[in-house]
């Protein structure tokens, strides 16, 4: 695990969650934050395709998620919440243990404290980096987009009651990158949370 950063030291009380749509960004980013801070990072993305895996699918599709094999393991996860809990579970088991960031789309409404950041961005916007991503067109991406994210809504919906996207009163800070490039991002987060989470990590 890398070390804290000497500016920033915080304690095993720690907990971000980082959470935004496909094409956000997120996930660059958590991993990055987490590297800066010296936080342990879990992915609830990356849990879910383990499942996957263990289930018997191919996960080494680039672009998994909005492959057609990953949107297939999304259906089977709208008939079956079992995958969606049991990484739940285990990222609120992590959360309790401190010092982590959480790149997840359920842990701002499902945990209790930390700090919670939502990264917003158009979906036109998010679409056409979803389609230089995953070398697609924008066509297709908007179309796997669309798929993907109303059967996600439909599961957290289902299961907990919220709409992804579009309830965001769990969180503490909303960025809008629609305008900014991944560096400008990095670095609005990094003085966020060195002024306003890391600096009273102790108080």
């Amino acid at each position: 695990m890398p070390e804290p950063t000497q500016t920033s030291p915080q304690t095993k009380t720690t907990v971000i969650c980082i959470s935004g749509m496909a094409g956000t960004g997120k996930s660059t980013l958590s991993k990055k934050l987490a590297e800066k801070y010296g936080l342990r990072y879990y992915s609830g993305g990356d849990a879910l395709k383990e499942l996957a895996k263990q289930e018997g699918y191919d996960t080494t599709t680039e672009g998994w998620w909005e492959s057609p094999v990953g949107l297939k393991f999304l259906e089977e996860r709208v008939n079956d919440p079992k995958f969606d809990k049991a990484v739940d579970d285990k990222l609120l088991e992590y959360a309790k243990q401190g010092n982590v960031l959480l790149d997840s789309w359920t842990m701002p409404w499902l945990l209790k404290g930390g700090f919670k950041i939502w990264l917003e961005a158009s979906f036109e916007k998010r679409a056409t980096r979803v389609a230089q991503r995953d070398k697609m067109t924008e066509t297709e991406a908007i179309q796997v987009l669309r798929e993907k994210e109303d059967r996600t809504k439909a599961i957290y919906k289902t299961l907990y009651g919220f709409t992804l996207g579009e309830d965001l009163t769990p969180f503490d800070f909303v960025l809008d990158t629609d305008n900014l490039n991944a560096s400008e991002v990095f670095e609005v987060l990094c003085r966020v949370l060195e002024n306003v989470v890391l600096s009273n990590a102790d108080n």
